[in-house]
């Protein structure tokens, strides 16, 4: 009877701890992040460009996030799935251009897609694979184009001062979705164009209408810096 109690405790701790990753794994919407690397370079704390040299003035990649609709996240989910850079060998070279990282010391990215898949990929993963998480941002990126999207409607990397409500319209009209605008500051105290939110579905394909939408600390007119 004793050997029976035992066993049927250890049954319950382990349901109890899969049910724990289950629950750390659900998520509601995914938010698609795309960065001005003008604008990440643009502040006091500067930036640092890749080993393979500086990226095109293009929006680059930061993240693929799995979102909850009343605003948290769930975060480091499966500290047993590690980032394993030979799952994205086939993916390196255009993660190179399309997500690149600009933090400081210089590094050849990845790093950056490590912390990308630690912190968040690994809450997607009973959906997403490592391969398939990176695979799904870089073809979101590749559907939307940010730059192109603001430059048809006038609003340019020129480091002139544009409207919010243009800014937002723009995308909206080109992708059905309003954004989300995330602001940073400048070395003079400048409000600028820094991130661009968008959301996704569960599956990390196709793009929705978002059930919330961060808050940006933006003025009313923000700055568009060149890079």
């Amino acid at each position: 009877m004793k050997t029976l109690s035992q066993l049927l405790l250890f049954v319950l701790a382990t349901q109890s701890l899969l049910n724990g990753v289950v629950l750390a794994q659900d998520f509601d919407f995914f938010y698609f992040v795309q960065q001005w690397p003008g604008s990440y370079c643009d502040t006091k704390k500067s930036c640092c460009y890749p080993t393979t040299g500086k990226p095109d003035a293009d929006f680059g990649i930061h993240g693929l996030w799995p979102n909850y609709k009343d605003g948290s996240y769930p975060s480091n989910c499966d500290p047993d799935t590690p980032f394993d850079p030979s799952k994205i060998s086939d993916l390196k070279s255009t993660m190179q251009s399309s997500w690149p990282t600009l933090a400081c010391p210089s590094g050849n990215g990845m790093t950056f897609w490590s912390h990308e898949w630690v912190k968040h990929g690994t809450c997607s993963e009973s959906i997403l694979n490592q391969h398939d998480y990176f695979d799904s941002a870089l073809n979101l990126k590749k559907q939307v184009d940010l730059l192109n999207i603001l430059q048809s409607a006038g609003i340019n990397p020129d480091g002139g001062f544009y409207s919010l409500r243009a800014i937002t319209n723009a995308i909206t009209q080109a992708t059905g979705y309003a954004p989300g605008i995330e602001c940073n500051i400048d070395e003079s105290g400048n409000s600028q164009l820094y991130q661009i939110y968008l959301c996704v579905d569960t599956s990390g394909t196709n793009f929705i209408k978002c059930p919330l939408l961060p808050s940006g600390k933006c003025s009313s007119s923000i700055e568009f810096p060149s890079f």
